[in-house]
Order: C-alpha cells, then sequence, then structure tokens
C-alpha cells in the first residue's frame, strides 16, 4: 500500500509548475527583443504595432491560454500573462539600451511595467476563460477582449495617426478573431458584439494614459 502511494504521489505537475514563471518571463523577454528589432525593420506605419501595447497583450492572451492547460487555477494564467508582458517591457527596453542608443527616459518603462502589470494578468484571465470557460459568457468577454486589442490599434491608426489603411486591417483582424476563435455561432455573435466595447476602453485606458503622459 505505501508503494501504491509513493508511485501515485504527483511529483511532475507541481514541478512544471514551478518552472512556468521561468518560461513566460523569458519568453516575454525574448519577444520584447524580438519587438525592438521589428520596430526598426517593418515599414511605417506597421513598425508602430511592433512595440503597441495592444498587440503585447497578445502574448499575455496566449500565456494564459497555455497555462489553462496545466491548471483550472485562474491565477496561474493571471501570473502567466503578468510575467510575460513585463518580460516583453524588460525585453523591449533592455535592449533599447544595450543594442541601441539608449532608452532615454525612465518614465516610460516604468509606465509600461505598470499597465503590464495590470493588462497582463486581465488577458492572461481571459486566455483560460477562451480555452476552458465553464460558463459561455466568460468565453464571450475573453474572445471580445482578444478582438479588442486590434480594435484599440485601429482606432489610434485611423483618430490620432490618421492612416485609414492600417486602421481597414486591424479593425479586420478585431473582427476576424472572435469569428475564427468562435466554437458556435451563437458564441461568434456574442463575442463580436462585445469587441467594440472592449476595443473603446482598451483605446480611452492604454492611449488617454499615454497621451496625458506625453503632454
Amino acid at each position: 500500500m505505501s508503494t501504491t502511494r509513493s508511485l501515485a504521489h504527483p511529483v511532475r505537475p507541481p514541478a512544471r509548475a514551478a518552472g512556468l514563471p521561468a518560461v513566460c518571463l523569458g519568453a516575454g523577454i525574448a519577444l520584447g527583443v524580438l519587438t525592438n528589432l521589428l520596430q526598426g525593420r517593418l515599414p511605417w506605419p506597421w513598425s508602430q504595432l511592433a512595440n503597441s501595447g495592444g498587440v503585447w497583450s497578445v502574448f499575455a492572451f496566449v500565456a494564459g491560454a497555455l497555462a489553462a492547460g496545466r491548471t483550472d487555477r485562474l491565477r496561474t494564467a493571471a501570473a502567466a500573462g503578468a510575467l510575460t508582458e513585463i518580460g516583453l517591457v524588460v525585453g523591449y527596453y533592455g535592449y533599447a539600451e544595450f543594442g541601441r542608443d539608449g532608452m532615454g527616459s525612465l518614465v516610460f518603462p516604468l509606465l509600461w511595467i505598470a499597465m503590464a502589470c495590470v493588462a497582463g494578468p486581465l488577458f492572461g484571465i481571459a486566455g483560460a476563460w477562451w480555452r476552458r470557460g465553464s460558463q459561455p459568457w466568460r468565453r464571450y468577454v475573453a474572445l471580445g477582449a482578444f478582438g479588442g486589442l486590434f480594435g484599440s490599434e485601429a482606432l489610434h491608426s485611423w483618430l490620432t495617426l490618421g492612416y485609414a489603411p492600417q486602421a481597414a486591417a486591424c479593425a479586420a483582424v478585431a473582427c476576424g478573431l472572435p469569428l475564427l476563435l468562435g466554437r458556435t455561432g451563437k458564441e461568434r455573435a456574442w463575442s463580436l458584439a462585445a469587441m467594440p466595447v472592449a476595443s473603446f476602453a482598451a483605446y480611452l485606458a492604454v492611449y488617454g494614459l499615454l497621451d496625458q503622459v506625453s503632454a
């Protein structure tokens, strides 16, 4: 009987869970460096998407969805999203400091870290809700918020930058994500309906705050 308990004792799942923070943070740092490099290589105005906080939150969503495959606890998905976004900020500005001409003032890195601590957990949970949400409304909200990331970029490109083609492309992605990732027609419809609300909320939260800091 004691042998059976010993063999049945779960050893590998805790070990994997312990390594998850390091994986998320390391992946975020690598992606942050990559977005910095892409910003210098992608043509304008698409280069703006490389260091967009909205697009960065996509990685938090993915991290949360992947973490949900290991456990049902939302705090794990929230931590995965937060660490991924924090890693993105560290990687982006770290490369700017040591690989380019310097990151300049600490105001924006600290601002993005603060925003990562809010957006990272939110979109990490959204990713978990989309993958393993036990209630339909959670998947509606998750997909609506996911599409809203690109909806906010569409609003920024249209209202702030004045780039209609980029705005149209981002809007197409914003509409396409709920349609592509939804499981049923009802889920796609409700997620698509939630997307504009999430788009405006993200636009006001991210770019409204940035405008205030820049002023």
